[in-house]
């Protein structure tokens, strides 16, 4: 993490960040705004031809889906004979709670997505930024850098206690209206994508949407019938708790997770990946929804519910009820 409150702060441990990934050979990515990026060619001169620019605000798209496409990068290298040198900033800062939340998460991944790649990550953060913001930052990122030293951040948490935490406040329950279809080991999955499309089609959700939707509820459904415990229930609504606008599906059982799952947080990696099962499902659960919420073992140490939710275009004016 490079907390910073001036400029000449943020060049400081940036550019001999950047330049000894330059010099090192490295693939050396800097993901930041145009103004960021001005500084920085200015200041890294001819060697800012060695470095890969992106605009922050198209890179932080989804946390899962840029956490995914890092790592490729990472993995890449390693059979190169290279590693990974990043400079990102948390142009996230200023979305939904929701959204900050997962990206929150996604950084405190890093720390155990990245392990035996080799990559370096370095994180700007202005101080001008919300103070939460910068408090949880402490918290994801291992070492703190000012200048060209690197100290121990003792605010660094295990990044799967940070995870934990984050789930740790219970889901508001769904609205009374919210439309709901009780399942059993005998559900058909036909009726059921075709129940779930018909609630979709009454909300703006675009068509690719509702493919998605489609895949990530089957995977979801069938998991809790499997390995779940009754009831099983299927549940949509819409809402907006945050500003913006989503078509809500929930898939809840009576049983609880083991602790380790991992809630398919992180990508599978080779040589593993085919072997992962349930993990991979979730996690390509994670990658087609705007966010996947999960709890379990609530009141009594059982009962699970996966939340899933995706942004609708547009002020949503639709509705979704039991009728």
């Amino acid at each position: 993490m490079l907390p910073y409150d001036r400029v000449d702060d943020f060049l400081g441990g940036a550019v001999p960040f950047l330049r000894d990934g330059v010099d090192a050979g490295d693939r050396v990515l800097a993901v930041c705004g145009p103004a960021r990026e001005a500084l920085l060619r200015d200041a890294l001169g001819g060697a800012a031809g060695a470095v890969r620019f992106t605009d922050a605000a198209a890179w932080y798209g989804h946390p899962s889906r840029t956490l995914a496409d890092c790592l490729a990068d990472a993995d890449e290298c390693v059979r190169q004979g290279r590693r990974l040198r990043l400079l990102g900033e948390p142009a996230w800062a200023s979305r939904s709670p929701l959204e900050v939340v997962e990206w929150q998460r996604a950084e405190a991944l890093l720390n155990v997505a990245f392990r035996g790649t080799g990559a370096a990550v370095l994180c700007s953060y202005a101080t001008s930024l919300p103070a939460a913001v910068v408090a949880a930052g402490r918290k994801t990122h291992p070492e703190t850098v000012r200048g060209t030293r690197a100290v121990a951040n003792p605010g660094f948490v295990d990044p799967w206690t940070f995870c934990a935490r984050c789930d740790a406040e219970p889901l508001p329950p769904p609205p009374p209206g919210a439309a709901a279809l009780p399942l059993d080991e005998r559900a058909d999955l036909y009726w059921l994508r075709a129940w779930v499309a018909d609630c979709a089609r009454r909300t703006p959700l675009p068509e690719e949407g509702l493919q998605r939707l489609l895949v990530a509820a089957t995977e979801v459904v069938t998991n809790a019938l499997r390995h779940g415990e009754p009831p099983v229930a299927l549940r949509m609504w819409t809402d907006a708790p945050d500003g913006v606008p989503s078509l809500v599906c929930e898939v809840t059982d009576g049983g609880r997770w083991p602790p380790g799952t991992g809630y398919g947080l992180l990508p599978p990696r080779p040589p593993d990946g085919a072997s992962s099962g349930g993990r991979f499902g979730l996690w390509a659960v994670r990658l087609l929804c705007s966010t996947v919420q999960i709890r379990t073992g609530g009141t009594g140490g059982k009962g699970t519910t996966v939340r899933l939710r995706l942004a609708l275009p547009g002020p949503d004016r639709a509705r979704i009820d039991g009728g």
